[in-house]
């Protein structure tokens, strides 16, 4: 069965792009705030496609990208120890620290492992009672329902030798913060598909009403991008500012209520960090009180290592949308795939990364 062909169809396509270029009567800036859009406009050129009617404008829509160098510093602080083993989704193992990444560490001898969901975690520690398991929880509101269900399971279990580290931010903060600087350049935003089929999209209606901006919820491929654009510029040529469902066949307006219970039950909203924006208020997930005893920042005691951004990656940059990845003047020179200066050019999600792959040839 083929889920993705009638997304990919040419002709749908240009159909789409057909109808932008006929509906525009002036220059949109248009933000994506998710990573998986980012490679598929980059991927298929939509962006090439639509250069006279639209700039797309990629925004932290990648959660790697994120993540502060202070938790991967972190991460290797744990990781280093003896009886630790470290477990990590794939993408966070190459993200530069201010010394190393994890797989530099784990090529060193530390037990880092990678793993595919969190619960592979908690069957290591059920498995390894005489060592500490740690997994590093980093992500949006995509990925904490299942950081979540894990601590919920190992207080269930009463695993005390196992531990989370987590990292998990929130989206509709990092855009109100983009939309508080008067200086931003953003017409309207295309929502995280995957984000809302979570939390929904009635956190984003006060944003739109706010601002006045064109918020509308869209999936990956590249037509559901391209309708998705269509549906934004659709309203600000009419003056209009609401949020739109494009990607109504996976998410509802409330999203998946059992997944938000079990995130209130676990979590508390504190201020974060995100790398090259600073903190921002209430935009980050941490483990409440009663589940403090699996709070690996505090069983390592490492909650104190602060870190100082890279001044030669311009990833902040990048992730507020003010710099094109090969604007760079590091771009494909002293920053490439293979040496990094930051998690953009790593992530599979990372915009650096998106440019690097398909576009450095014709950039």
């Amino acid at each position: 069965m083929n889920y993705t062909g009638a997304f990919r169809h040419p002709q749908l396509a240009q159909k789409w792009v057909n109808a932008i270029k006929s509906l525009a009567t002036q220059h949109w800036r248009i933000m994506e705030v998710c990573g998986g859009q980012t490679h598929s406009i980059i991927k298929y050129g939509i962006d090439q496609l639509l250069a006279d009617e639209i700039t797309l404008i990629h925004g932290p829509g990648c959660p790697v990208c994120v993540t502060p160098l202070a938790y991967i510093d972190k991460a290797l602080a744990i990781a280093a120890q003896p009886h630790v083993i470290f477990c990590s989704f794939g993408d966070m193992l190459r993200v530069p620290s201010t010394t190393q990444d994890l797989l530099s560490l784990k090529a060193q001898g530390a037990d880092i492992r990678v793993v595919y969901s969190p619960l592979d975690a908690l069957t290591l520690a059920e498995n390894n009672p005489s060592k500490e398991v740690v997994f590093l929880g980093v992500g949006f509101e995509t990925t904490a329902p299942t950081t979540a269900l894990c601590a919920y399971q190992a207080r269930q279990r009463a695993l005390t030798n196992f531990s989370l580290l987590v990292c998990h931010v929130r989206v509709p903060p990092v855009m109100q913060a983009l939309l508080s600087n008067k200086h931003h350049r953003v017409h309207g935003f295309l929502g995280a598909g995957h984000v809302c089929a979570v939390m929904g999209f009635h956190e984003y209606l006060p944003l739109a009403a706010q601002y006045r901006m064109p918020i509308v919820i869209s999936g990956f491929e590249p037509v559901d991008v391209l309708q998705g654009l269509y549906f934004c510029i659709k309203q600000l040529e009419e003056n209009r500012a609401s949020v739109e469902n494009q990607y109504s066949r996976v998410v509802s307006e409330l999203g998946n209520l059992p997944a938000q219970a079990l995130m209130r039950d676990v979590f508390i909203t504190v201020n974060q960090n995100w790398r090259g924006l600073g903190e921002i208020a209430q935009s980050g997930f941490a483990l409440n009180a009663q589940y403090a005893p699996w709070n690996a920042e505090t069983r390592f005691a490492v909650q104190n290592i602060i870190t100082q951004e890279s001044t030669q990656c311009r990833s902040g940059d990048v992730l507020q949308g003010v710099l094109n990845p090969v604007q760079c003047t590091q771009f494909g020179n002293a920053c490439t795939p293979e040496h990094p200066l930051g998690a953009t050019m790593v992530s599979s999600e990372g915009a650096c990364a998106a440019y690097y792959r398909y576009r450095q040839t014709s950039c």
